[in-house]
């Protein structure tokens, strides 16, 4: 198994897309109808995942709390109640340091019903002016011994009062955090986390009545088996979602401070077409400032409140769902499924799907361009179980709606190892994706939440 520092490349925001990507496929056709079929269950891979959260009032009141309050009501959250005390954090991307107020919450320990290889967290929050929070796991290996806490991100929604960030140079020699990713270092031992605890601690400023709310925190612990190829799936659905379209590369050149621009942004991009397909999109006020003039300023402003001052890039997974969450009502998680079939379901609810994936030119015909990681959304099937796509890759907006054979577009997306142009072997995601929905889901799409383990 290749190191986990491969595997974090496929974060790389489609930097090795070439540049002008090849010509979209027809993006005239209106939306099939919804096939009649009724779901079916997922596929034996899904059970290589585990999905856990805390999210409802008994959830955040079974947690070990210091200084928080869980709330009740339509969305129950975790807020600072009475602050345990005052640190002072020094921002390594500023230089500089201020005093904060905090407050902790520890989850019960979950044990996983996959003994996994990775782990990764991601979290639902309104972080105000003044606040934000850090999140932390610690884990049990299959030997009965523990990690140390390991920070998975400190997060704000903003970028005023700290620089978000992943953390690097965490491990105790026998794993290690990979920006947004818990790893065994060796798979092949047979070394496993069992079980985890995440901790919560919310920050703000000394004096305020301000306190972040932590809606949802959770983790997908997986431990997907190495592969160059996965078996197929049969296609079983014919239906595509009226998903906005955006181009990346619309973007190229602008805002260089943000992981190099829009030649970059596959991954916020992907989430911006999301969010405004469930109806949310940032107001005036929010654009404000951006250069006017600019093609799509939600793009960049997606790319600025994604953007990872550790990494350097836009392509954190968990602070991309963080991202979606901040719009009124909405629930994100970073989870991997198992097949198409997985896909499917939610296509069949009506919700699309942010899926990352490496590939050469040739692995992916009519993309045009290989990459060593691109995020691109899912949003239906052909009557032949192709894959209808919006590739933020793509010259120009109208050009984003992309149909992709079905069997490619599965292996670049489920395989754990893959062939790079100079025939060195590099990571695969193993399936990994982004999937945004309301927080609260109509009838059908809870069933197909449930039936992934996400609800």
């Amino acid at each position: 198994m290749n190191r986990p520092t491969s595997r974090r490349t496929v974060l790389t925001a489609a930097l090795a897309v070439a540049a002008g990507a090849g010509t979209a496929a027809s993006a005239g056709s209106a939306a099939a109808a919804p096939s009649l079929a009724p779901p079916r269950r997922p596929s034996a891979a899904a059970s290589l995942v585990d999905n856990h959260s805390w999210r409802s009032y008994t959830d955040w009141r079974s947690g070990s709390g210091a200084g928080t309050r869980a709330v009740a009501g339509r969305r129950p959250g975790l807020v600072i109640g009475t602050p345990q005390g005052r640190t002072d954090y020094t921002d390594p991307h500023t230089g500089k340091t201020a005093a904060w107020e905090y407050a902790t919450w520890t989850s019960p320990r979950h044990r996983s019903s996959v003994p996994a290889t990775e782990v990764i967290a991601s979290w639902n929050a309104d972080t105000p002016a003044g606040t934000w929070i850090q999140i932390e796991l610690c884990g049990r290996y299959s030997d009965d011994t523990e990690t140390p806490w390991y920070v998975m991100g400190r997060w704000a929604a903003g970028d005023g009062d700290i620089r978000r960030t992943s953390v690097d140079d965490q491990t105790d020699g026998r794993s290690s955090i990979w920006t947004d990713t818990f790893s065994v270092d060796d798979a092949a031992s047979g070394l496993r986390l069992v079980s985890y605890r995440l901790r919560l601690s919310l920050y703000r400023t000394p004096g305020s009545r301000l306190t972040p709310t932590v809606w949802r925190l959770g983790a997908m612990a997986s431990d997907i088996p190495d592969r160059f190829t996965v078996e197929p799936s049969t296609p079983g659905l014919a239906r595509e979602l009226p998903v906005p379209r955006y181009s990346q590369n619309v973007h190229a050149g602008q805002y260089p401070e943000y992981d190099n621009g829009g030649e970059a942004w596959c991954s916020p991009t992907s989430s911006q077409m999301i969010i405004e397909y469930w109806g949310r999109r940032p107001t005036a006020e929010d654009l404000a400032w951006v250069k006017p003039g600019l093609a799509d300023p939600q793009v960049c402003h997606a790319a600025r409140f994604t953007y990872d001052y550790q990494y350097e890039g836009c392509g954190n997974w968990p602070f991309n769902a963080a991202y979606a969450a901040t719009y009124d009502g909405m629930s994100a998680v970073v989870t991997r499924l198992g097949s198409l079939t997985d896909v499917e379901t939610l296509i069949r609810a009506g919700i699309p799907v942010i899926t990352s994936q490496s590939f050469r030119k040739e692995e992916l015909t009519g993309a045009g361009y290989g990459t060593s990681g691109h995020l691109m959304t899912v949003i239906g099937f052909t009557a032949d179980g192709d894959v209808i796509a919006n590739d933020p890759a793509s010259p120009s907006d109208e050009a984003v709606r992309r149909i992709y054979q079905r069997h490619e577009w599965e292996n670049i997306w489920l395989r754990t190892k893959r062939y790079d142009a100079n025939g060195k072997v590099r990571s695969g995601t193993g399936g990994v994706c982004y999937i945004y929905w309301p927080a609260d889901p109509a009838p059908s799409q809870r069933r197909a939440l449930r039936s992934l383990g996400l609800l």
